[in-house]
């Protein structure tokens, strides 16, 4: 299982000197935030700056990569901010492979904790896509979708790996 930093205190983004960079996929425009030369973030939409680092160049070559099918597992340094339960879910979603899923009481079970609380992590996903919450479904079949796109995003991206849909 993977294992990521932890982190005990966050500064304001006014005083940290984090570096975004966007990249054009056909799930949507994303934008990859870096931080101390780990991922911390990826969201929908564009940001307002281009910074380059080998982070972010790395990050915008691998989800090229994946949006054009020749990729099926990031390998970046990843950096989840949040609670122990929120990186052990992470963890957990990191380890399923690329075209499977699993559901959150898969997920629960693992981790001891009750499924909502998974549901809830899979949410607070800060790095979708690279850590795939996408692959997380519930007991009965296909869920929500925290991306923009909602439940459309989460089935074109489980089409995309050809996955399962329950």
């Amino acid at each position: 299982m993977r294992r990521f930093r932890i982190v005990q205190q966050t500064q304001p983004c006014h005083i940290r000197a984090m570096k975004q960079v966007d990249v054009h996929t056909k799930f949507g425009d994303l934008t990859v935030t870096e931080d101390g030369g780990a991922v911390i973030r990826l969201s929908w939409g564009r940001s307002e700056c281009a910074d380059r680092s080998d982070v972010l160049d790395t990050a915008v070559a691998q989800l090229r990569a994946y949006d054009a099918g020749t990729l099926e597992e990031f390998d970046l340094p990843l950096e989840v901010r949040g609670s122990q339960l929120q990186r052990d879910v992470c963890a957990a979603m990191s380890d399923i492979p690329y075209g499977q899923t699993v559901t959150y009481g898969d997920i629960a079970k693992a981790l001891g904790v009750p499924a909502q609380a998974i549901g809830q992590a899979c949410g607070g996903n800060p790095i979708p896509i690279i850590i795939p919450c996408h692959r997380v479904m519930g007991a009965k079949g296909l869920t929500g979708f925290s991306g923009a796109g909602g439940v459309e995003t989460k089935v074109a991206l489980l089409r995309h790996e050809g996955g399962f849909l329950i």
